[in-house]
């Protein structure tokens, strides 16, 4: 009698990583929840289910994904190499959107991982934006080749097959280069993460890119690049099917991560898409985007973006100082246009952010003082973001330095926009970074938050959400000393976890420390929810709170150039401001 033979389908791991970095004292920065989903994870998970799903690894072949964000997860490269061998001994692990402060850290986990002789890879901004813009292979890069870790450099569109081939023959590249041939998006896989995975988050926030590249040239950017001045786009039927997936699994918050989404050619097919899903099904869903000051001169933008659920939006203000836009080569920015743009904003309930870049040429301790408190008084802003101007791998800034030889800092985990990585010309490293600490402290004052409290009761914003989005911003900065951008609720430390050169601690001193250092910053925390709760409340209670009005929130006025002190306080604003008025005089000359 002939018997079928049966065979076990073989099995290929495959771990998409996203590694964290190191904070001042070694230990990987880690939440219980942390706050911005990682878009590199959910778009190169996408492109691994639909590789699962076309069996690319052949019929007999099974793929398991698993897919961690350190910033949430613990990393453990033992469990995960044993894991692997368990398995079959088929597998990769991908370090995937590794950015310069997060290079040092993914080289610690994947040496551990290459030592027990498991296949890796690393890609991001870091490897793909020295490919870009650095000729040969640097030292930090180079290392990781020694090591036997794969490279990739480019977006993985397209290309995920062919690099999982070669993982499970033993044939992986060590570089593998497409800065060259970016790839068009429509139709492609989404970005997509398990519900369970955006769990870690603190709003339950999923994330996708609706395009990629931009077309200005701000010489600190690395995304123009990376990927590129030619933008590319998803069209709207791949928006509305990302949509749908993630409402079937129960989420509805989303960040759009374009750099820039007002730029994005497809954005008003992309919004009335959504504004028919949310007016006539009746579906509800949230977004933060990004934009640049000039959004509101595109027809409808600000109207539609707040009909598709827009609520937050992010934008890159960077300065107030005209010289230091135009030596960032930050053109598109007038600070003209700041009021009226923030205004159109607030005018249909959203929440605005601001980058806010310190280190340009013509920064002083002083002056960076000065226009923060300008920005308090005339400029209807909500939260602040301070950042270092730093030379990114990537952008056209360190380009400069590395090729003149200026001195930068050797390492790359300090490169995260909250450190001095190279020389300022007239403030000192200890100035510097002393005006960085002092820009949060006056930004975040009790009295400006009650400030931008009142101007959201007014403004028709949950003086509540904003409350939730203040002390956020203050406890990250104040109590756990990192930018919120990277902050989270109850930081973890893990003793064993530390950055080689540091000792691990004794545990009869970590724990102690660790458990005290928690207790003291939920003390704190309690005051200040506490006390920013009773002006809450007592808004509330006001009868007349959405009567509130300053001179953020006055509607434009022909003489805000005489008046407001943004337009008169140096010599370059005054000078922006005469070409305003040449330039409209010209126009109405024609008309």
């Amino acid at each position: 009698m002939n018997r079928a033979v049966l065979t076990q389908p073989k099995r290929f791991q495959l771990y998409l990583l996203k590694p964290s970095h190191y904070d001042d004292e070694g230990y990987v920065i880690q939440w219980l929840r942390s706050a911005i989903p990682s878009n590199t994870l959910a778009a190169l998970y996408g492109l691994a289910i639909d590789c699962q799903d076309r069996k690319v690894l052949g019929p007999d072949t099974q793929i398991d994904i698993f897919e961690a964000d350190e910033t949430n997860t613990r990393i453990r490269p033992e469990r995960i190499a044993r894991s692997i061998k368990v398995a079959g001994g088929l597998g990769l692990v991908a370090l995937v959107g590794v950015q310069s402060n997060q290079f040092p850290r993914a080289m610690d986990i994947a040496r551990k991982l290459r030592a027990a002789g498991i296949q890796v890879a690393i890609g991001g901004f870091h490897v793909s934006g020295c490919v870009a813009m650095l000729p040969g292979i640097q030292p930090d890069m180079q290392a990781a080749l020694d090591l036997g870790i794969t490279l990739y450099a480019g977006e993985a569109e397209g290309r995920l097959d062919e690099v999982l081939q070669a993982a499970m023959s033993g044939t992986l590249k060590p570089i593998y280069n497409y800065m060259d041939d970016l790839p068009g998006l429509e139709g492609q896989p989404s970005p997509m993460l398990p519900a369970e995975r955006i769990a870690r988050t603190g709003s339950r926030l999923s994330s996708f890119d609706a395009g990629r590249g931009c077309p200005f040239q701000c010489s600190f950017c690395t995304i123009i690049n990376v990927q590129g001045r030619k933008s590319r786009y998803r069209s709207a039927d791949d928006v509305e099917a990302l949509i749908r997936r993630n409402l079937a699994q129960g989420i509805d918050h989303f960040f759009i991560t374009d750099d820039n989404f007002a730029r994005n050619r497809n954005w008003e097919m992309m919004f009335d898409r959504l504004i028919a899903m949310r007016e006539q099904e009746g579906l509800f869903f949230r977004f933060i985007i990004q934009v640049d000051t000039l959004c509101h001169k595109i027809p409808n933008f600000i109207q539609k973006s707040a009909r598709a659920g827009v609520t937050r939006v992010f934008i890159g203000l960077e300065n107030i100082n005209p010289d230091n836009l135009l030596a960032a080569k930050k053109k598109q920015n007038r600070i003209s246009e700041y009021r009226e743009m923030l205004l159109a904003w607030k005018a249909v309930g959203c929440f605005t952010y601001a980058g806010y870049i310190l280190g340009f040429p013509n920064d002083t301790l002083d002056s960076i003082l000065r226009d923060i408190r300008i920005i308090q008084r005339e400029l209807p802003l909500d939260l602040l973001e301070f950042f270092f101007l730093t030379p990114l791998p990537g952008s056209e800034d360190h380009k400069k330095l590395w090729t003149a030889g200026i001195a930068m800092d050797p390492d790359m985990n300090k490169y995260d926009l909250e450190h001095a990585c190279t020389a300022h010309p007239t403030m000192s490293k200890d100035e510097w970074e002393r005006a960085y600490r002092l820009a949060w402290q006056t930004y975040y004052t009790p009295e400006h938050m009650e400030t931008i409290m009142r101007r959201a009761m007014a403004t028709g914003i949950s003086p509540g959400k904003m409350m939730f989005l203040l002390i956020w911003f203050w406890g990250c900065v104040t109590l756990e000393h990192v930018h919120p951008l990277q902050g989270g609720y109850l930081r973890l430390k893990v003793r064993t976890d530390r950055r080689p050169g540091f000792p691990v601690e004794n545990p009869l001193v970590f724990y102690p420390r660790y458990a005290w250092d928690t207790v003291v910053k939920h003390v704190r925390l309690a005051g200040v929810i506490w006390r920013i709760g009773r002006v809450r409340r007592g808004l509330k209670r006001d009868p007349n709170a959405r009567l509130y009005m300053d001179a953020a929130l006055t509607p434009v006025q022909d003489d805000d150039m005489d008046m407001l002190e943004m337009f008169n306080v140096t010599e370059a604003a005054r000078n922006a401001t005469t070409k305003v008025r040449r330039d409209a005089a010209r126009v109405a000359a024609r008309v």
